[in-house]
């Protein structure tokens, strides 16, 4: 093509290199500078949005495609999370919740990806609610769901640190008999995983993409490592056994009110798959590729999934002795059955990259959705939150306060490990509420002003309706079981402070709306074209 304006000057040799002739790669701004990554259609959404483009375009369909299934590693966290499940249901409960979990919660995220392509920003839920609520509500609940979102998502990053930290001293466990692990010593872990999150999200992020593709073949060659070892070599149990035999280790008065509480490890396997949506704005033509992404995502991560459980299941010949393992992982114990130590160790390894990487996302998506909700002067301090690196075009400031929250949120750990596991809990009831609030607002658009509905590139169409109720009753579901505790009686140390946690971030919300918010938080609507 023809340029009839100059590239910016500050642009390297390898991004002028690029400027080599795709007809749709570029487009320029205001000012007359050449932007990378952008096309068109990316151009006239963020103009409806009212944002100004800062990020860089830098993920294709398959990069996106390899960021959420990355990020939410449903077969590596089904694998290395399902202690609650054994407790309460066993291992037919593990397979038969996360059926319907997946059914159920796929319907949610079509919901989600619906509105990821109507308004494909990184706000992702806030926003949605900020354009789609009734306008009386528009500011407040916009501003209630930003703070519930960032909640979800930075308690979620801080859990992901904590696994990593503690497979490595399960690893260290399985060779060495004498250690025994200390809270102190899985902090430190915890805070070296961090690092590592920091390094690769702040000068890796411009390779990000191309690493995550390679990583994506790693996902799923390394699921077949497993399920193919665990088919080949460990024990098995019967068909009757893997899928009919319950457990309720528990107390609970019931096998239902057991496996209600269990489909919790369900739920954590296939949550964040709206992920993509929250990097929407360094994805080129977001408004097809991020609800793509996410869709793709999710069925291909939840069929690995399934058949991970399926082989788990007949591979897990004695729960009371899994769940009593010294290491405190499941999994190890099945592959201990499997092969050897060193065999183990190689397993081991290999989920523990997977879920580094997986960490690595998530570090990421929770950062940009931080840095959207603080643009919108949604939080304290959100001048410098929000500020994008002028040389690397990340939100840097973003990315360093997630690495300190996470940070400080595995100090807690040393002195109360059941304060620490209440803090990552509250992820589960956080997001639900987020999902549920967003899918609210867009539902009630579509029944009443169905006109002033964006137009989708991803749509429900006629099935619209039905599927956004559809997926507000699973949201309040898996909302409601997300309180419950592991097992009764309950005492201080087993309750689910998860509750106390999420009414506490509610009030103390409501506490800053009151003081700031409400002054200086309009919420995203304002900017939007075509408003009502």
């Amino acid at each position: 093509m023809t340029l009839d304006k100059v590239p910016d000057a500050s642009l390297t040799a390898r991004e002028l290199a690029s400027f080599d002739g795709v007809e749709d790669d570029g487009c320029y701004n205001d000012v007359g500078i050449l932007d990378k990554g952008y096309t068109t259609k990316d151009q006239r959404d963020m103009q409806r949005l009212g944002k100004r483009q800062e990020l860089i375009r830098n993920f294709r369909p398959l990069s996106a495609l390899a960021f959420t299934a990355l990020l939410q590693a449903t077969w590596e966290f089904l694998l290395i999370a399902n202690t609650q499940v054994l407790v309460d249901g066993g291992i037919a409960g593990f397979f038969w919740t996360y059926v319907w979990t997946f059914i159920g919660f796929g319907i949610v995220m079509t919901s989600l990806a619906e509105m990821a392509s109507m308004a494909p920003t990184s706000g992702g839920q806030y926003h949605w609610v900020s354009e789609f609520a009734p306008p009386k509500y528009q500011k407040s609940l916009s501003y209630l769901t930003g703070w519930f979102s960032v909640l979800s998502w930075q308690s979620g990053t801080a859990s992901g640190s904590f696994l990593t930290g503690t497979i490595i001293q399960a690893l260290i466990q399985i060779n060495n008999a004498d250690y025994e692990p200390t809270a102190w010593q899985g902090t430190l872990l915890v805070f070296a995983m961090v690092l590592v999150l920091f390094v690769a999200n702040t000068w890796g992020a411009r390779d990000l993409p191309l690493i995550q593709n390679v990583l994506l073949i790693v996902h799923v060659f390394g699921f077949f490592a497993v399920i193919i070892v665990l088919w080949v070599m460990a024990p098995r149990n019967s068909a009757k056994v893997a899928f009919t035999q319950f457990t309720n280790e528990g107390g609970w008065s019931s096998m239902g009110l057991a496996l209600m509480i269990g489909q919790i490890s369900a739920i954590y396997g296939s949550l964040c798959s709206d992920c993509t949506a929250h990097m929407a704005e360094e994805v080129k033509d977001a408004g097809r590729n991020v609800p793509n992404a996410m869709f793709w995502a999710y069925v291909s991560n939840g069929i690995l999934g399934l058949v991970l459980i399926v082989t788990y299941n007949f591979a897990l010949t004695d729960v009371d002795a899994a769940l009593n393992d010294p290491t405190e992982y499941p999994f190890i114990w099945v592959f201990r059955q499997a092969v050897s130590t060193g065999g183990v160790n190689a397993l081991t390894i290999l989920i523990l990259i997977l879920v580094i990487a997986s960490n690595i996302s998530f570090n990421a998506s929770t950062s940009r959705q931080t840095f959207a909700f603080a643009r919108d002067k949604g939080l304290p301090f959100s001048s410098w939150i929000s500020a994008v690196h002028p040389r690397l075009h990340i939100p840097a400031n973003a990315v360093t306060l997630t690495c300190i929250i996470s940070c400080l949120l595995a100090i807690i750990n040393i002195g109360s490990s059941a304060a620490f596991n209440a803090i990552i809990s509250v992820q589960v009831c956080a997001l639900m509420f987020s999902y549920t609030i967003s899918i609210s607002c867009v539902l009630y658009r579509r029944i009443y002003h169905p006109e002033l509905l964006p137009k989708a590139r991803w749509s429900l169409g006629k099935w619209g309706v039905p599927i956004n109720a559809f997926s507000i009753v699973y949201s309040l579901f898996a909302f409601f079981w997300s309180f419950w505790p592991n097992g009764t009686p309950v005492d201080a140390e087993s309750f689910n402070w998860s509750i106390v946690l999420f009414f506490g971030v509610m009030i103390i919300s409501g506490v800053f709306y009151v003081i700031q918010g409400r002054k200086v938080y309009t919420g995203p609507v304002v900017t939007v074209e075509g408003r009502n």
